[in-house]
């Protein structure tokens, strides 16, 4: 049996640790949060792995205990700034580290059609859109993010976050980004491709949360036992 630690008691964190002891593979050592995230410097038991859906707020802690265990960690956490990211890549000097905007299968293909359809229409113009539920505190979000990434690796467009006023014709090599935000949606996601006289559209939506803890445990599952490094979770799971 592994034994795990969860950051984050919000709705993720509280499915996650179902998920954990449904699966019978795992102990869950502990859940840690706003009011107890200190324990994690020098209390909070070492475990073999770390569940961190927590707020970008917390990474100090999460780098403590991390640096302190070995814990491999599994990362869902968003809103993180770049040097905030190249922290959690260089954890991978110490354990095994996975961290991943969003751990549907369904996405992770997404991605990969969004690439493939960039490339081959190169001309169109691409527009991405998600809708989350009204209780999500960063925009766009980070699976957003993770397919402007997908249709233009180089970062060779510009990004129009919404667009109001009078903004003019639409430039050639520009991107438009929307986060839609209301009720309890999931989440969306769709990749826009706007040709002459045509539209490909391709679009994942969620219907719970439950498919994002799956892929979260699975992604434990394959990095237990790896050598220390920083992984993606196309990495782990393809």
């Amino acid at each position: 049996m592994h034994s795990a630690i969860i950051i984050g008691g919000g709705r993720m964190g509280t499915l996650i640790k179902a998920a954990l002891l449904a699966d019978g593979d795992f102990e869950v050592l502990g859940i840690y949060d706003i009011d107890n995230a200190g324990e994690l410097h020098e209390i909070a038991p070492a475990a073999e792995i770390a569940f961190d859906f927590s707020h970008a707020t917390a990474l100090p802690a999460v780098l403590a205990y991390v640096m302190r265990t070995r814990a491999a960690l599994v990362s869902g956490t968003t809103g993180f700034s770049e040097d905030d990211r190249a922290a959690i890549a260089r954890l991978g000097a110490l354990a095994p580290v996975v961290h991943a905007s969003n751990y549907s299968l369904g996405v992770a293909v997404l991605k990969h059609l969004a690439a493939e359809a960039a490339a081959t229409l190169g001309d169109f113009d691409i527009e991405i859109v998600e809708m989350h539920h009204n209780q999500k505190a960063d925009a766009p979000s980070g699976t957003a993010k993770l397919l402007l990434e997908a249709v233009d690796p180089e970062g060779a467009c510009a990004v129009a976050n919404g667009r109001a006023g009078m903004v003019g014709v639409r430039p050639p090599r520009e991107i438009g980004m929307h986060a839609l935000r209301g009720g309890t949606v999931a989440g969306v996601h769709e990749v826009h491709f706007f040709g002459a006289d045509e539209e490909v559209t391709l679009a994942h939506r969620a219907t719970s949360r439950q498919i994002f803890v799956a892929g979260a445990v699975a992604a434990a599952k394959r990095l237990l036992g790896r050598e220390p490094g920083f992984y993606t979770f196309d990495d782990l799971m393809f």
